[in-house]
């Protein structure tokens, strides 16, 4: 049975109420749990920040266990709750990030406040970011609790999860499938069917498919409000923009095109390498005295506004991240993609996909880092066709897609609101 999007509610919060005390804003809960990268965060970040634009009686809280959350700006009407961090080690389990507490008593803590800021927020929708009850189960409870409130759950998944063999057992090891089958209401793919299916091969019921939104991928554009950014100084000429996301397993993209760069100092462009955030400190040491050898490459180790930067390049190295990915796209720029294969095939499958449709350019790591290759397929950036040059229907039309689907619930809202007001201002 579908909820409806007006429901009474228990003790409204102090918000903007109509005369009768009825709320009339609307509110959305994002869930990122943020274990590793700046995927989820930004992704998070992008949908919230074309929500409120599009809602001006929209209120977005993002709920993060990101360490450098505060690091970015957010457009008003958008705010987040920081929830303690962890990092999942190369063994594959987790441990709490910065506090002396074992792994079990984080995740019952980060667990309790995802539960009362909830029950405080009261979301008209509560979206959760890829991992369908949260890490370990935390957002269980919290989904549990907000269902009987008539809230609308929606999990959102990225266009590539992981190859079905993998992705397969692992939903059944968590199991998902309840969740999915009893608790969400929809399930948004921010993606396109002819890129990836991410739940292709994997046996779900047809209830369960039939929750399955396809929305495209989410544009990005260069914020306009806020502070300018600063930008380094190669910005100002035509240079190849070489991007790791977090960094965290970003060295073997940057070894190799230093590289390139060393071997070849005459390539097309002068680069900019953003190491990101999480890569180990003194691979950030290392890779920063190289390039500092170097006339014709910079080396920086994050910049919260990477649109600019990528708006500003004249092309993109970059590993195939969601987010990245998206970037080229919107930004319409030439880019060679060096996906990752391990621990997922997440970035391999969708770079291949897109390599196929002539969108990016793609290198496959070999392991050899050889510095003539990755220099000819750099020479070779200026030649390659820009994405607006393929044309697939619908591909950029996520942040749209997005909208309708919020708008029922919270235009239908600030509507019953206006009749209540209506109807109160008419003489009897």
């Amino acid at each position: 049975m579908r909820h409806s999007p007006v429901r009474a509610r228990r003790e409204a919060p102090k918000g903007d109420d109509d005369v009768n005390g009825r709320r009339t804003d609307g509110r959305i809960l994002i869930y990122s749990h943020d274990t590793f990268g700046l995927g989820h965060l930004r992704r998070c970040r992008t949908i919230a920040h074309a929500l409120v634009d599009r809602f001006k009686q929209l209120s977005v809280l993002i709920l993060s266990g990101s360490p450098i959350i505060g690091s970015f700006d957010f457009r008003a009407r958008v705010d987040f709750v920081r929830i303690p961090g962890v990092i999942k080690l190369r063994n594959g389990e987790y441990t709490s990030l910065n506090l002396h507490l074992d792994i079990e008593q984080t995740l019952r803590l980060r667990g309790s406040i995802i539960r009362h800021t909830a029950e405080m927020f009261e979301p008209d929708l509560f979206i959760v970011d890829k991992e369908p009850l949260g890490l370990r189960g935390e957002v269980r409870e919290t989904l549990e609790m907000l269902k009987p409130r008539g809230t609308r759950l929606v999990l959102g998944l990225r266009d590539v999860m992981d190859e079905p063999r993998a992705l397969e057992p692992e939903w059944q090891r968590k199991n998902v499938l309840p969740a999915l089958r009893d608790l969400y209401d929809e399930i948004w793919i921010y993606g396109l069917p002819q890129i990836c299916d991410p739940l292709e091969g994997i046996s779900l019921p047809i209830r369960v498919r039939q929750k399955m939104v396809y929305t495209g991928y989410l544009r990005r554009e260069v914020p306009t409000w806020g502070a300018p950014p600063r930008l380094p100084e190669i910005t100002q000429r035509p240079y190849l923009l070489v991007t790791t996301g977090g960094g965290g397993d970003g060295e073997a993209l940057v070894e190799w095109v230093l590289r390139a760069y060393e071997h070849d100092p005459l390539l097309p462009y002068p680069a900019l390498l953003v190491l990101g955030p999480f890569m180990q400190p003194e691979r950030q040491a290392e890779f920063m005295d190289r390039a500092a050898r170097l006339k014709r490459v910079d080396c920086i180790t994050f910049h919260s506004n990477l649109e600019a930067l990528v708006a500003r390049a004249a092309a993109v190295v970059a590993m195939g991240g969601y987010n990245t990915f998206c970037e080229v796209l919107s930004l319409d720029k030439r880019a060679l993609l060096v996906p990752r294969t391990a621990p997922r095939l997440e970035q391999f499958i969708r770079t291949s996909r897109a390599a196929s449709l002539g969108l990016v350019a793609m290198l496959a790591d070999d392991g050899r880092y050889d510095p003539e290759t990755m220099a000819a397929a750099i020479r070779n950036l200026p030649r390659q066709n820009r994405p607006s040059e393929v044309v697939v229907p619908g591909l950029l039309e996520g942040l749209e897609n997005v909208a309708r689907l919020v708008a029922p619930w919270i235009e239908t809202r600030s509507a019953a609101a206006e009749a209540g007001v209506r109807a109160i201002a008419r003489p009897r």
